[in-house]
């Protein structure tokens, strides 16, 4: 006979009895509580131990986070929750008690990642809760049996599962969230978060996507396309900027189709958010595929134009074979690509269009890998992302004829070597810029900022620059960076127009309290975009 810690239940209502606790009095609870000093000699008993282990709310959770900036703006949604509840937060695996681990399904080496973690911390003896994509998509995979999962649509109840986990339960969660029939964008956007970086707010547009790419997975995942209101963006991008934000990441698995399925468009969301940025503040528009960013062409320029908009836009060609694009389902041809980029590079001066490319995808010949090669050489993409071609489980593309291991291995790297083979930014060097620092370096020697066109700029890793807007002059140009020498004469602007929260403090909590006063003007009586020109 199976144990209570061994059974399966199908909903989280038939373990939460009415005597518990809800989140919300359990954190009101502790803010009563006064922490007793225990005298040294003091022991508490193996009996009080056990006991205390098996309430929830008193451990410590570690998470880990795979995958793109939705997934992730989804892990902050979760840790806020979990924080908010009374977890304890903890960047190191080994202090926690239990693991939430958050997948992505794009790659196959995210997934062995994720797999690997799994098998961690079990054996460390650690709980553990999943979520993301992979759960999400194959819930009955062996390796996931007898674990407790959250869906991408349920993360508004990770309390509910992480507390059933702690008491040795399996719980799993994935069914979708809909309004009369209607597939909802996902968990509510005024949920408490912790944001990896205070300064950032990623604000997921829409959820699911309107193709049916023949080597996605991330469709099985978060389904068909279903948009958030743009009132409720517009009240999440202005809650994000009264607690100190000062840049924001639009996301979304296509946000160029933001809309299509409640009668609205990407375009009149983006001027709506506009009017809510604070002189200073920057918002960044996260990737769009090409069908649906055609039919918006001429406001997008107008946008991207915009002083509080980056002039950035990532746009995924995956190939430039025609042939290759049709066995892959993607519902555009390379021309209608080019379109796109020789019209904003000619309406946006300055433009950065990033891409990405699959290589060896199915049935692409030497002289469809080619024709990809030809189109990076054409536009020498300062920002590319190259992908060798990993078929997924249960897609289609999986079942194709694959090229062999070699030739992909061969492809991936003779495009890595042309990528590489251009700098840039080289013509950068002697330009003054205005750009917004939001960022530390990997090797935390610098802080990173970026400029209007979201290219990289390092500047000197001095605490009064964080969070601020800055005067540089570039001196160094990098494959992927630049560095700037801040302008003697030129102060540092404040963008935020109230104090930002401190790292791991849960957002969402304390409201109206953290307002900058009257000795910090909240913005300037002018407005200070990000700037570009040459020093004479």
């Amino acid at each position: 006979m199976p144990s209570a810690c061994d059974s399966l239940i199908d909903d989280i209502e038939d373990m939460v009895s009415s005597s518990d606790p809800t989140p919300l009095e359990r954190q009101s609870a502790r803010k009563s509580i006064m922490p007793r000093s225990r005298k040294k000699k003091e022991l508490l008993s193996h009996e009080e131990l056990q006991t205390d282990s098996l309430i929830p709310g008193t451990q410590t959770i570690w998470m880990k986070t795979w995958g793109c900036s939705h997934n992730n703006s989804d892990g902050e949604y979760m840790a806020g929750q979990l924080a908010a509840s009374g977890y304890k937060m903890t960047d190191n695996p080994s202090d926690a008690d239990l693991w939430v681990l958050n997948s992505c399904t794009v790659k196959n080496p995210a997934e062995d990642h994720f797999r690997n973690s799994i098998k961690k911390a079990q054996e460390q003896q650690k709980k553990v809760v999943l979520a993301g994509c992979v759960p999400q998509a194959q819930p009955r995979m062996d390796y996931l049996k007898g674990l407790s999962i959250i869906g991408v649509q349920q993360i508004d109840r990770v309390v509910e599962v992480v507390d059933e986990a702690v008491k040795g339960h399996s719980v799993r969660l994935l069914g979708q969230k809909k309004d009369g029939g209607r597939r909802l964008g996902g968990a509510r956007l005024d949920l408490p978060k912790i944001r990896k970086n205070p300064l950032i707010e990623i604000i997921s547009i829409n959820t699911g996507c309107l193709n049916a790419c023949t080597y996605c997975k991330t469709k099985h995942a978060r389904g068909d396309l279903a948009s958030y209101p743009i009132e409720e963006l517009v009240e999440r991008a202005r809650q994000s900027f009264q607690e100190g934000v000062c840049e924001i990441w639009l996301t979304s698995e296509d946000t160029g189709a933001y809309g299509r399925d409640i009668g609205t468009d990407l375009p009149t969301l983006l001027w709506r958010l506009v009017e809510e940025i604070p002189d200073g503040a920057m918002l960044r528009l996260g990737m769009t595929n090409p069908p649906y960013i055609l039919e918006h062409l001429e406001e997008m320029a107008k946008i991207l134009n915009h002083p509080h908009v980056y002039a950035f836009l990532h746009v995924p060609v995956q190939s430039a074979s025609d042939s290759v694009l049709m066995d892959m389902k993607r519902e555009y041809c390379v021309d209608d690509f080019k379109k796109v980029v020789d019209f904003l590079k000619e309406r946006v001066p300055g433009v950065t269009i990033a891409t990405d490319l699959i290589c060896g995808f199915p049935g692409e010949t030497e002289k469809d890998f080619q024709e990809t090669v030809d189109l990076v050489k054409l536009y020498r993409f300062p920002s590319l992302f190259i992908n060798q071609f990993y078929p997924r489980p249960g897609t289609p593309a999986a079942k194709m004829e694959q090229v062999p291991a070699h030739m992909k291995k061969q492809r991936t790297k003779e495009l890595s070597q042309l990528f590489h083979s251009y700098n840039p930014y080289d013509h950068k060097v002697g330009e003054r810029q205005h750009v917004l620092v939001t960022e530390e370096s990997f090797d935390a020697q610098y802080f990173v900022s970026h400029n209007k066109f979201y290219e990289q700029v390092l500047v000197p890793k001095k605490a009064e620059f964080k969070g601020k807007m800055i005067e540089v002059d570039i001196y160094e140009a990098g494959k992927h960076f630049l560095k700037g020498r801040p302008v003697e004469e030129s102060k540092p602007f404040t963008p935020s127009i109230a104090k930002p929260l401190q790292k791991g403090e849960v957002s969402g909590l304390l409201k109206g309290n953290n307002v900058a006063g009257s000795n910090s003007p909240s913005y300037p009586l002018f407005p200070v975009p990000l700037q570009t020109y040459k020093v004479s």
